[in-house]
């Protein structure tokens, strides 16, 4: 598939919340990260939102559903920037998060 415009590219949301975090009682709920991921989108101009969410998932383990459906449309060059609360959601593993982000993501055009 081509490369799609910017202002069709998709604007990827992404909440996690592992069980061990719900449990800490922990200020991560999914709602919460949604409520801080949809403002932030919204008062920075990004629009065609895409949420891929995984709740109950740990962010030891990069095999997660949500987290694969993302890779895959940044794979097939649908998206265009990627919005989390804060990195530990997108992995715990801090090493392969910054794999993605300064290596993968930007290869791809990923912001």
């Amino acid at each position: 598939m081509s490369r799609q415009t910017t202002q069709q590219l998709i604007t990827a949301l992404y909440p996690r919340l592992s069980h061990e975090d719900e449990l800490s009682g922990e200020s991560n709920s999914i709602s919460n990260q949604k409520r801080i991921l949809e403002a932030y989108a919204k008062q920075n101009g990004f629009t065609n939102l895409k949420w891929y969410t995984d709740d109950g998932f740990s962010g030891a383990n990069f095999q997660r559903p949500g987290f694969q459906s993302m890779l895959a449309d940044i794979e097939a060059g649908l998206v265009g920037t990627v919005i989390v609360k804060d990195m530990s959601r997108l992995g715990r593993n801090y090493l392969q998060v910054g794999m993605y982000t300064e290596m993968i993501f930007p290869q791809k055009n990923v912001r």
